[in-house]
């Protein structure tokens, strides 16, 4: 029998109790009673130790789900840094890639110009030249005529 049962057995026999007339008092077998009680005291440390488990069970139950709780949310937490580090990352290759570019056309720019004024030089001498070389022609012919 548990607890309540033996307590509703003991209401029980109370309810039933032979009662005394005009004095409203009740006769109950007092050896009933006290084997009830008995058992009573020797089922309740049973009880005790059983919700005693049932308590520290669910506390361990909880603290599990606590410490899964915390491991998921430090993953997630893990995960959103990776994601954060990976994007910066990203965002400053492409920072990386953007000066790379804009440095490699700043150099093919420079490049350019410095061809275009050696080319400009290389024909300035040519005109010069050829300007001297007509020159000379003019001359030789005007020798020639003379």
């Amino acid at each position: 029998m548990e607890i309540l049962e033996i307590i509703e057995a003991l209401e029980d026999k109370i309810e039933r109790s032979f009662t005394i007339p005009f004095v409203g008092r009740g006769i109950i077998d007092k050896d009933v009673l006290l084997d009830l009680l008995q058992e009573a005291r020797i089922k309740y440390p049973d009880e005790m130790k059983q919700a005693k488990w049932v308590k520290d069970e669910r506390q361990r139950i909880i603290a599990d789900a606590q410490k899964e709780a915390a491991a998921i949310i430090k993953g997630a937490e893990d995960k959103i840094v990776g994601m954060i580090n990976e994007h910066e990352i990203t965002k400053q290759a492409y920072e990386n890639a953007n000066q790379i570019v804009e440095s490699a056309q700043d150099h093919a720019r420079e490049i350019r110009l410095g061809a275009n004024q050696y080319a400009d030089g290389v024909l300035h001498s040519i005109e010069e030249s050829l300007i001297s070389t007509v020159e000379t022609i003019r001359e030789n012919r005007k020798d020639l005529k003379r």
